[in-house]
């Protein structure tokens, strides 16, 4: 994991294998307290006064990440301390599902990049100190899974950008970094992916691969604490229905009506009840019943 994006007092990013590099680069939690994140900057050997650097408070990975195919390659890094927005430093517009993700034409990825040597990045070399941009366009998911190109190893969850005769790509170096993506009408940019994996690097048909903020939104917003988890339905949560299937109150008032004395010869009470105020129990019983049913499960 080389790079990432601001979403508020969290960095968001990847934390799966590197484009043509075989190793799984992942930030054990015992560790992160020798990290920093540097932002603010294009030269990390010259950060500048504009630069601001924190170390890492948390590290949130996905749950269900899968390293050996790299599903759901995105974790969180929360910042030790707040950082103000700044000419230099913005925060990552992340879009909800009515944003057409599919739609936007103009796009950049950015990252600390090596050089690519025929798809093989070189052993031992570490990333830049200079960040690297570079334009792409979203390639559909579809044709980036053919056979001819990833072959069903494209995730759902994922998007490809490059260009399908190669020369401009992620490599190693530049895992974690932002795909961003013009709004087609606001002169605004939308954070749509984070760096996650390719094989090799500015191989024909074989773009960069990036996690989708806009499918992993939601799990974003609860890590932050924005959203609740979803919570176990109780019976306040269930929806309102029209009499007679009335939700169970507290309490249930019954009138009871008594029948004229029968002779002591007979052994019961007979005790009538108006019809709707059975119907209302027997309705509230059975929401009763399949609240019950469900807490069972």
């Amino acid at each position: 994991m080389c790079s990432g994006a601001r979403v508020s007092c969290w960095a968001a990013t990847s934390h799966g294998p590197a484009p043509c590099h075989p190793s799984v680069h992942l930030l054990p939690p015992r560790d992160i307290s020798i990290y920093k994140v540097v932002m603010g900057t294009t030269d990390v050997a010259q950060p500048g006064p504009e630069a601001a650097v924190r170390r890492i408070q948390r590290l949130l990975k996905h749950q269900n990440y899968v390293a050996a195919t790299v599903m759901n390659n995105i974790a969180l890094l929360e910042l030790d301390q707040p950082v103000e927005c700044s000419d230099y430093i913005q925060l990552g517009c992340v879009p909800d599902s009515s944003l057409a993700v599919s739609e936007l034409k103009t796009c950049y990825i950015a990252g600390w990049r090596n050089t690519p040597d025929s798809g093989q990045c070189p052993p031992g070399a570490g990333p830049r100190l200079v960040l690297q941009e570079a334009k792409v366009r979203l390639i559909d998911v579809q044709l980036c899974n053919s056979s001819r190109w990833y072959g069903g190893a494209v995730h759902p969850q994922d998007l490809c950008a490059g260009y399908p005769r190669g020369g401009i790509d992620t490599c190693q170096g530049d895992i974690g970094g932002p795909l961003v993506c013009k709004d087609r009408v606001g002169d605004y940019f939308w954070l749509v992916g984070l760096a996650s994996w390719g094989k090799g690097c500015v191989g024909e048909k074989r773009p960069g691969v990036f996690a989708s903020t806009q499918h992993f939104r939601g799990w974003i917003q609860v890590q932050m604490g924005m959203v609740p988890s979803e919570p176990s339905p109780t019976p306040t949560e269930q929806p309102l229905t029209p009499a007679p299937a009335l939700m169970l109150s507290p309490t249930l008032t019954l009138t009871v009506i008594e029948t004229t004395p029968k002779p002591k010869s007979e052994d019961f009470i007979r005790v009538s009840f108006p019809k709707s105020i059975l119907l209302k129990f027997f309705g509230s019983l059975q929401k009763f019943l399949e609240f019950l049913r469900d807490k069972l499960r």
